[in-house]
């Protein structure tokens, strides 16, 4: 059966801090006040000054009169070809809820580092406009947030973009510029266009307002389904996992926080899978040959560092199990998905997974995470395609 079940966003701290305030007792014989110094403060992560739990809570309060909050669905369907017979006799079944980003402005979740980014530039940049380079969702995200505030954006898409993803941002009143699909003549078409417009690059996602508009995604799950044991997120550039898993770690520090990355279908690329094996970020693998075209990006010197300290695993999926999946989707929960919103399940549904819940598992003998959290990022697909891949 499908359910959904929605509610609001965490609220954010209120109130100022406050500064230091000095604790006085009476001394021990004397009767004079002493002062008992506070336990110094942790020193600060190197990732903190621009994504932590605090700038997420300040994003999701600052995006919601635009934002949409998005629901969670449930399937009973799914979740029985998640479990075999073995797994229901030890009690080891496993349920998935999906937060649906595919309900979100734009088709995806981009809209919602995209419009942190812009409601955070002074009124002289908002005249001048923004600019990106991106190959589909972020592009039609950044788009639509500068139609929203009425300043003009100029977008940088690679050549091989989905048609419905060009066609969404002429729609949203983007002005579109080609080039190569190379990062090299992205960054140089879009530095073009920031020289002659004066346009502020607001990057799909080595960028911190990006990072923690991504990260509201998080706080809405955590209070959707407070008890998640663990939440996998698909990754490319790694934006909005670096902001899942901050809002995530930082409310449950047990919850477990997964990658689900594409192998692609020629040579070997998964970089992410290799950065975490290596501890150290690998930037030498080709770029994958993969259905996910949104999920062709490799990680950045902001996005790194939290995939490396919050990130618990990753697991990688064949273009064959991403197809399944996306068939699984349209069949059992009904709803519209492009290939790289299904890479979350098809991690779910992984052998990798299953073999990671086998670890420690308190609950049964085989099962370590009963409710897990899967993010169906975005829904922007050429129909197309879709035949392509779904013909017998």
């Amino acid at each position: 059966g499908l359910e959904a079940a929605a509610s609001g966003l965490v609220s954010p701290i209120r109130g100022r801090t406050r500064a230091m305030v000095l604790s006085w007792d009476k001394g021990p014989s004397e009767g004079k006040r002493q002062k008992v110094a506070k336990k110094p403060k942790e020193p600060k992560s190197e990732t903190e000054s621009y994504a932590s739990l605090k700038l997420i809570q300040d994003a999701a309060k600052r995006i919601a009169p635009f934002a949409k909050l998005t629901p969670v669905h449930t399937c009973t369907s799914i979740d029985d070809m998640m479990s075999d017979e073995t797994d229901k006799i030890e009690g080891a079944t496993v349920e998935l809820f999906f937060k649906c980003e595919t309900f979100q402005k734009g088709g995806a979740f981009k809209f919602r580092g995209a419009m942190n980014s812009i409601l955070q530039l002074s009124k002289a940049d908002l005249q001048k406009g923004v600019v990106t380079h991106s190959s589909g969702n972020h592009a039609g995200a950044l788009a639509l947030a500068a139609k929203t505030k009425g300043i003009p954006s100029y977008i940088v898409v690679p050549e091989g973009a989905p048609q419905c993803k060009l066609d969404a941002i002429e729609t949203y009143g983007g002005e579109i510029t080609r080039c190569e699909a190379t990062v090299p003549a992205r960054e140089a078409a879009a530095a073009l266009i920031q020289e002659t417009t004066g346009a502020t690059l607001i990057p799909p996602y080595n960028y911190g307002p990006v990072i923690c508009g991504q990260g509201t995604i998080g706080l809405e799950f955590m209070e959707q389904v407070p008890d998640l044991d663990v939440v996998i997120v698909p990754i490319s550039g790694g934006g909005m996992i670096s902001g899942i898993a901050t809002a995530v770690k930082g409310i449950k520090k047990d919850c477990v926080v997964m990658a689900a990355e594409p192998v692609g279908a020629g040579a070997y690329a998964a970089d992410t899978f290799e950065s975490k094996k290596r501890k150290e970020l690998v930037d030498d693998l080709p770029v994958p040959d993969t259905i996910a075209d949104g999920l062709k990006a490799k990680m950045g010197s902001l996005t790194w560092p939290v995939v490396r300290d919050k990130v618990d695993a990753v697991i990688t999926v064949t273009e064959d199990e991403i197809v399944a999946a996306m068939k699984i989707i349209y069949e059992r929960l009904k709803l519209v998905v492009e290939p790289s919103g299904a890479v979350g399940l098809a991690a779910a549904m992984s052998t990798q997974f299953k073999e990671f819940n086998r670890k420690n598992p308190p609950w049964g003998k085989i099962s370590k995470h009963k409710k897990v959290g899967v993010v169906i990022c975005g829904g922007n697909v050429d129909l197309a395609l879709l035949a392509k891949l779904f013909a017998p």
